[in-house]
Parts: structure tokens; C-alpha cells; sequence
């Protein structure tokens, strides 16, 4: 016999519900979101479980990938198809939703998402967190900017970043008393946050 299960995902918990061919309920059960503990449960049913189905969401690369090395086949279900289905039903509850999603497993009736690579996961996150800590040393410059305009200290409109040191450290080391800890705080800031 086959049996279909459905993961209801919440950010700290999911719900897990596992159903056979004729839809009848075989095992339910809420555990810690992780994945030891997800595959411990799913073990614990006894059943040879032929899918494993979950919404699209925040925590679906780390399951789905989790769950496919531990030897389950994971189907990663259209998130606004799955909502309006689950939104038929009376009870709007985890438990409901994973047995639910159980259900749409069994019969069919869904698209699946294709869940990119962990390795391009990888990439996106060097990308985003080069682009923060770029955000952030434009920031720190245009700060620097206008303080040193208070002491009369105009830069050039277009200062290249690998520029911007040399040139405020010539224009500070004329003037002591723009020398403080302020600047020299807000310069090393600058040095640490810029992306190489």
C-alpha cells in the first residue's frame, strides 16, 4: 500500500500527517521544525511513506533537501494552489492543513515548485550581503561627507571608493581638529564594511 504525507510548515513546528491510498488517516503528529526530528517521526509511522509533500515557504530548501538525503521523495507544492484548496476547509488548523496537503498529495491535484540548488542559495547570499555592506559604506561616505563640509571640507562629487580613504585622510591630517575619535571611528567603520 502507498502512503502520502503531508508537512504543514510553521517557522518553529510542523504537523505531520500521513494517509494511505484510500485517504484514511494513519499517523499524525506536531514536531520541532528539523529535519532529524521530522525523518524520526516519519519513522516512527512504520509505513512505507511514498511522498512527502510541503508548501512552498521560507524553510523549504533546508526540508527538502534534509528530507531527499534521508531517502524520502519530496514534492514541493504551489503555495497560492495549495491555499486556495486548504481554504475549502471548515477548521483552519495545522493539524487540518497537514492533513490537507496529505490529501492534495494523494489525489493528484497539484503544481509543484522547483526548489533551487543549495549552491545557488549560496551565491544569492553572497550577493545580498555584498550588496547590504555596500548600502552601508554609501551610507558611512555620505555621513563623512557632510561632516567634513561643517569644517569647510568639500569633496569631489565623484570620489571612487577605493579613492575615498587617501583622499579624506589627506583632507583630515591638515585640519587636528577633524582628527577625533568621531572621524577616525566612522573611517574604520567605513574600512570594515566595504566589500572587496
Amino acid at each position: 500500500m502507498k502512503y502520502f504525507t503531508g508537512i504543514d510548515v510553521s517557522l518553529r513546528s510542523v504537523s505531520i500527517c500521513v494517509v494511505d491510498e484510500a485517504g484514511e488517516v494513519q499517523y499524525e503528529g506536531k514536531v520541532p521544525a528539523e529535519v532529524d526530528l521530522i525523518v524520526a517521526a516519519l519513522q516512527r509511522c512504520k509505513a512505507e511513506i511514498m511522498q512527502v509533500g510541503l508548501e512552498a515557504g521560507t524553510l523549504t530548501q533546508y526540508l527538502t533537501y534534509g528530507l531527499q538525503k534521508a531517502g524520502f521523495e519530496v514534492i514541493c507544492l504551489e503555495a497560492r494552489q495549495t491555499a486556495a484548496t486548504l481554504a475549502a476547509m471548515r477548521n483552519k488548523t495545522d493539524r487540518n492543513d497537514a492533513r490537507g496537503l496529505a490529501q492534495i498529495l494523494r489525489t493528484g491535484w497539484y503544481r509543484t515548485v522547483h526548489v533551487k540548488s543549495l549552491e545557488s542559495h549560496q551565491v544569492r547570499a553572497l550577493l545580498a550581503s555584498r550588496k547590504a555592506l555596500l548600502a552601508r559604506c554609501v551610507d558611512l561616505e555620505n555621513e563623512l561627507r557632510g561632516l567634513l563640509k561643517i569644517f569647510g571640507v568639500r569633496l569631489a562629487p565623484h570620489l571612487a571608493h577605493n579613492r575615498f580613504d587617501e583622499t579624506v585622510r589627506a583632507a583630515v591630517s591638515t585640519t587636528p581638529e577633524l582628527n577625533t575619535c568621531l572621524l577616525r571611528c566612522s573611517m574604520r567603520a567605513r574600512c570594515c564594511t566595504r566589500p572587496t
